[in-house]
């Protein structure tokens, strides 16, 4: 249940209890794990797609001269040839590794409808350059599942970024860079803003994106509200159970309406998707969005934490943000509207002609911000 854990505190975070070491799961179990169709599949190379080898980035900070330079990975056989397990906090969490297991630790945290395949391309840059590379599912999707049937399927903010602290003192690593986009970014951040000891430096695409409830409850002008369409559908039973039987439909379109410009085949989207049949995937997907209009409660332990959020702590550690220019989430005005929230070494990148899923559309933009900002 949840009430076993222990009551978590910024300053201790949880999930050392957790710890017991890494297991493999070889590609035909983890096909028969999540429900992949084809074998081998899911657990294909992290290498196995090509994207735009770059895009073309408008830069000011820190960094900026480095941007247009090319970043050509070793692509020899830098494939993952099993993905990993470990127990971390109240889950097993699964998880992609690249390159030298004591290089400087980066870790990647995907969003939603999206899973580890979103870096795809960055992880064979980056761990080329000396990075352990870890790409974890998030809580709901994959091979990620709670170790308990009773546990409370909480999908709040605060419980998510536990989630990859506690996956952190499983691994027993220290400190990493961060890089996320959509949850991942909301995560990143606010590991970032609580935690600064833990993280390096941050690469964060739409900046700031610590959730405020109350400001939520604000109307959006109408265009703004448009894109959010799909948290609104699922505030009713009608859209739980729509997302349920259309869950694969539901994403492509998500794919489709935020990167207009990214022309994904149906290989990349089915590998994806696989990662959609955990059993958990729609309830944590229902809970989050529903939770973030204030709908439904997250646990009440987590209550001082969230308090803590809901005042927008700054974010004082290197960061780079991106913004991806035809991510209709993307707010007006290169990164003002959030550049204050970063008050350390900083630079903003717009990526010119990429959409929402920036990782997957823009690997090489993406792997050079983390390659810079740790340069910082």
């Amino acid at each position: 249940m949840a009430g076993q854990r222990p009551r978590p505190d910024a300053n201790s975070p949880v999930g050392r209890h957790g710890q017991n070491g890494s297991q493999m799961i070889d590609r035909r179990t983890f096909g028969k794990v999540i429900g992949v169709g084809a074998a081998g599949t899911a657990a294909a190379s992290l290498i196995g797609l090509s994207g735009p080898a770059a895009a073309a980035s408008s830069s000011s900070g820190p960094g900026a001269e480095k941007a247009a330079t090319a970043l050509t990975p070793d692509t020899g056989d830098s494939s993952f040839p099993a993905l990993k397990q470990v127990r971390a906090g109240e889950l097993t969490v699964g998880y992609a590794e690249a390159g030298p297991a004591d290089g400087p630790v980066v870790i990647l945290l995907h969003g939603w409808p999206y899973d580890i395949h979103s870096y795809v391309d960055v992880a064979p840059r980056l761990a080329a350059q000396g990075y352990r590379v870890i790409v974890p599912y998030l809580r709901g999707h994959g091979t990620t599942t709670f170790l308990s049937s009773t546990t409370f399927r909480n999908a709040q903010q605060s419980v998510i970024a536990y989630d990859i602290i506690a996956l952190m003192d499983a691994l027993r690593i220290k400190k990493a860079v961060f890089g996320g986009f959509d949850w991942g970014s909301r995560t990143a951040d606010i590991i970032a803003a609580l935690w600064p000891k833990r993280c390096r430096a941050l690469v964060s695409v739409t900046g700031y994106l610590i959730t405020n409830r109350e400001k939520n409850k604000q109307p959006l002008p109408p265009a703004a509200e448009w894109a959010w369409w799909y948290q609104y559908y699922f505030a009713t039973e009608r859209g739980a159970l729509g997302f349920e039987k259309y869950r694969h439909d539901f994403a492509k379109l998500i794919w489709h309406n935020v990167s207009p410009s990214w022309n994904f085949d149906d290989a990349t989207f089915d590998r994806t998707a696989a990662a959609y049949n955990n059993e958990d995937y729609v309830p944590i997907v229902i809970h989050n969005y529903r939770w973030r209009l204030g709908l439904v409660q997250g646990d009440p332990r987590y209550d001082g934490i969230e308090a803590r959020l809901a005042a927008a702590p700054d974010i004082a550690v290197p960061t780079i943000t991106l913004d991806g220019e035809l991510d209709p989430f993307t707010p007006a005005g290169d990164g003002a509207a959030y550049r204050a929230k970063f008050t350390g070494p900083y630079d903003h990148r717009t990526l010119k002609g990429i959409g929402h899923n920036v990782p997957q559309e823009a690997p090489e933009a993406f792997a050079r911000a983390v390659l810079d900002v740790a340069r910082f």
